[in-house]
């Protein structure tokens, strides 16, 4: 169970900013997979760090009885200097693997699938394998709850595809808190919802319901979902966005860098502390391997001459 009890959260600078969460009451029961959603600035990938420890609230508290992971495609906490099996080394003696620290290596670069690279530093990595690694390492450890940060929008159709299927194998076993602009994702991994709107969080128990209030916001009505009975002739899954979508998505995601990289200069001419500046340095880079991503997956739904 993760607990969270009147938190308050915003990033200070020369002039009073506004909150990016406030009064947030929550109570996760163990067991239940919770999508985030909101708008691209709604304070969810915030209320990710938040709840796995990386950053602390202004006021309030969050209480958590179970092992909770970092967030998975967050792949600031590795140490470029180092190789990939090196960081895998270091996580493993930190969170006790000590005794079995071979098998945890072999697992993450079997799962990782980035070749010699494994053995090269990570600041040579692409924002791609450096989430390749992230995913593989935190999946070689047993959390309760897993937390992830759009980890299944990285890499290609096939990692997407492993990475969806490894999330599936972990239901049951833990459960999953999981921001994604994948309606098709959110809806096949989790049960509940927390929607995020001018700072506050409102608890769904259907993450269907969750859905259908992003949609009102938006303006976007949601897409019915198909009968129980209906015939599956698609052969694109649910969560594999078309052409249009896609656009939509690349048209957020570099809105979101442009916001981020305009809040890092901010902060920058105006002397900000230094943690604020680390935590604008950590958003822009995390924009920045989202809109490659978007970016990515827009040129493969793009129509090839053969396909005329």
């Amino acid at each position: 169970m993760i607990e969270i009890r009147g938190l308050y959260k915003r990033y200070l600078n020369h002039r009073a900013s506004a909150w990016v969460l406030k009064d947030i009451n929550l109570t996760i029961p163990r067991g239940v997979s919770v999508g985030l959603l909101g708008r691209n600035g709604a304070g969810k990938s915030t209320l990710l760090r938040l709840i796995a420890g990386m950053d602390a609230p202004n006021r309030g508290e969050i209480q958590r009885r179970c092992r909770v992971s970092w967030p998975i495609g967050l792949s600031g906490g590795l140490q470029g200097s180092m190789t990939g099996r090196q960081n895998v080394k270091f996580v493993a003696r930190v969170h006790g693997g000590r005794q079995n620290e071979e098998g945890i290596i072999r697992r993450v670069q079997e799962f990782a699938e980035i070749g010699k690279a494994f053995d090269r530093p990570v600041r040579t990595y692409s924002s791609g394998m450096r989430s390749r690694l992230n995913f593989g390492l935190s999946l070689a450890f047993d959390f309760d709850v897993y937390l992830s940060d759009e980890a299944t929008s990285t890499g290609d159709r096939g990692f997407k595809q492993k990475a969806t299927k490894a999330f599936k194998e972990r239901v049951g076993q833990a459960s999953l808190i999981m921001v994604s602009h994948s309606e098709g994702i959110l809806k096949d991994l989790c049960q509940a919802g927390v929607y995020l709107k001018n700072g506050q969080a409102t608890w769904y128990d259907d993450i269907n319901d969750a859905i259908a209030a992003y949609h009102e916001e938006t303006g976007g009505p949601a897409k019915p979902s198909p009968a129980p009975n209906a015939a599956k002739a698609a052969d694109k899954p649910s969560s594999e966005p078309t052409l249009p979508e896609g656009l939509a998505q690349l048209r957020q995601c570099k809105a979101k860098f442009d916001t981020a990289k305009a809040e890092l200069e901010q902060s920058r001419g105006t002397d900000a502390p230094a943690q604020e500046i680390s935590s604008r340095e950590e958003a822009v880079r995390v924009a920045r391997e989202h809109l490659y991503t978007a970016r990515r997956q827009v040129q493969l739904l793009q129509p090839t001459p053969d396909d005329d």
